[in-house]
């Protein structure tokens, strides 16, 4: 295949954040599960999803991200298949929660973290096929019922998470898109009565009624809501703070065996995961929080700088729905492991454990960096 873009427009430095980002991730994965070295099993499963993600990153970056866009109904159809797959076959988990296909020798697959970059990719194409059309209402229905199918096959999972994560990401992408402010503003005040309602329901013990909500999500945010009334359920999150406060500046060092430790004292749940950067926090300390903190800043500042010089429509809204999803999923994870959000659920990109996750966020930027080689230099596209 021939190149048709300059390499010396690589966007090594996005490329070089990721991957500290990554290694980091591994030895903070290390130290929130107690291995005592590289090889144990999740750790390992780690570095090899880690290494897989980078190959598969920079073999994406490489290929004219303009031949993902002409493929990019038959990645729809697969994401919504993916997910057919997983109500079928799928695993499920403590809560009941069925996200996960089981396969040989690979083990467990999450789909829903691959529609990500399937949904970002059809809808960069829809958005730039039809550009001249963007605000006749037929066009803007058919957008919102493509919205509607995969996201309702991952709230019957249910995956709320998920489902916020994607919603968010879309409404990034139809924000940057050249749609009317008429459609947004329209599409806001729905969302505002949406809440509003949401927030009634809540204030007055009807939130029974809200049909995606399960009875645990409910109950994370009543805790939030209300955590004296709730502190047998509001502990994960109290012992979040207290390890993230006790790292002070410096943090007592990854793999410490001090026996003040919140994380050596088990009060932590899902500090591998959702409560990750709770041991980011008492480890690296308020030096290394901030730092990890900047660099995922660097990311988005960048995804939004690949946005602005991209050739076309469809580059453009790649780059934006990547800096949303990780904008918002890595933003969102902190925000509830220091206690201004409910649990979500919500994990945090490169330190979460999690093969897929890896692969599907290596896989986006892959593409993203690809959109980044050819602004330069080069005539825009409208």
């Amino acid at each position: 295949m021939k190149l048709d873009y300059n390499l010396k427009r690589y966007d090594f430095p996005l490329l070089i954040a990721i991957i500290i980002l990554n290694v980091i991730g591994i030895f903070i994965i290390r130290s929130a599960t107690g291995a005592t070295g590289f090889d144990d099993p999740q750790v390992l499963r780690q570095i090899l999803g880690s290494f897989a993600g980078l190959v598969i990153c920079i073999a994406l970056s490489l290929v004219d991200y303009k031949h993902f866009m002409r493929q990019s109904t038959l990645m729809y159809v697969l994401s919504v298949a993916l997910l057919i797959g997983v109500m079928v076959y799928g695993t499920a988990s403590g809560h009941g929660a069925v996200r996960w296909i089981q396969l040989p020798i690979i083990g467990k697959l999450q789909p829903a973290e691959f529609v990500k970059v399937g949904l970002i990719l059809f809808y960069a194409n829809y958005f730039q096929k039809v550009k001249d059309e963007i605000n006749l209402p037929h066009i803007v229905f058919l957008a919102l019922i493509y919205y509607s199918v995969p996201i309702a096959l991952i709230l019957l999972q249910p995956n709320l998470s998920t489902a916020i994560i994607l919603t968010v990401i879309i409404a990034s992408m139809v924000f940057a898109s050249p749609i009317s402010s008429k459609w947004i503003f329209g599409a806001l005040l729905i969302g505002l009565l949406f809440i509003g309602i949401f927030f009634y329901l809540f204030r007055f013990g009807h939130y029974d009624r809200i049909p995606f909500l399960k009875d645990y999500q409910a109950d994370r945010i009543l805790t939030f809501l209300n955590p004296s009334e709730n502190q047998q359920s509001f502990y994960q999150q109290m012992y979040s703070m207290m390890a993230i406060g006790s790292g002070k500046l410096n943090g007592k060092g990854l793999n410490n065996d001090s026996i003040f430790s919140v994380k050596n004292g088990d009060f932590l749940v899902e500090e591998d995961n959702d409560f990750i950067f709770a041991v980011i926090g008492e480890e690296l300390g308020f030096k290394g929080s901030v730092v990890i903190i900047i660099i995922f800043l660097f990311i988005i500042i960048d995804c939004l700088i690949i946005a602005y010089n991209a050739k076309n429509i469809s580059g453009r809204l790649v780059a934006i729905g990547m800096m949303a999803w990780i904008g918002f999923q890595t933003y969102t994870n902190i925000a509830v492991a220091t206690g201004l959000f409910p649990n979500t659920g919500i994990t945090l990109p490169f330190f979460s454990r999690g093969v897929s996750s890896l692969i599907s966020v290596y896989a986006g930027f892959g593409i993203t960096l690809n959109v980044a080689l050819q602004r330069r230099g080069q005539d825009r596209e409208d």
